[in-house]
């Protein structure tokens, strides 16, 4: 099992897809790195030799801002857009969609379960 900047890369996958396992790589920079490595990227990641394993982390290193400095920048990003006090960092703050989607309904994820407020449901039975 190859590990490449702290992250253990699966061995019976192919190299492209192992790749993808650590923060901040995708399918498209996944490719592009075997490129630049000269590693064919259908071979499974257990036969990567040392020397590969070696030179794919050293273009990661030199070349792109992966893992715990890529984690790091997001977190610092969002902490200066609460601290300006802009609509977004207001909108991560409250831990409400940020890119201008509805909440009336929808958006669990962000807000998370429903908090059940009593006597809500009333609005038909008003009419009568």
């Amino acid at each position: 099992m190859p590990r490449i900047l702290g992250v253990d890369l699966p061995a019976d996958k192919p190299t492209h897809i192992s790749l993808r396992y650590i923060y901040g790589i995708g399918p498209t920079l996944a490719l592009r790195l075997c490129e630049q490595a000269r590693v064919d990227p259908q071979r499974r990641a257990k036969e990567l030799s040392d020397e590969e394993i070696a030179r794919l982390a050293a273009i990661l290193d030199r070349e792109y801002t992966v893992e715990g400095p890529l984690r790091r920048q997001t977190q610092q990003n969002i902490a200066r857009l609460k601290d300006i006090q802009c609509y977004r960092g207001l909108r991560h703050r409250r831990s409400l969609p940020v890119r201008g989607q509805r909440t009336r309904t929808n958006a669990r994820t962000r807000k998370g379960p429903r908090k059940t407020v009593a006597g809500k449901k009333g609005v038909k039975e008003l009419r009568g």
